[in-house]
């Protein structure tokens, strides 16, 4: 009992270890992918919220006026 005990107390230590390799040389790599970006995620987010606030106003202005006949 003791020894299992012993056994996944090590097996925990030494997952925890490879998790906090792991989480580091992920955590490198996004900033690394970041860095290299031409533009700045914030900045990329901006863009697309006002794309999106652009078409929004766009679909509604269509839905409320309608269809021009032909």
């Amino acid at each position: 009992m003791i020894t299992g005990a012993a056994l996944v107390g090590a097996g925990a230590v030494l997952a925890l270890a490879g998790m906090a390799v792991s989480g580091s040389h992920v955590l490198s790599a996004t900033r690394r992918w970041i860095r290299e970006m031409e533009v700045p995620p914030s900045e990329l987010a901006r863009i697309k919220w006002g794309q999106a606030k652009t078409a929004a106003a766009a679909g509604t202005a269509a839905w409320q006026n309608g269809v021009p006949g032909r």
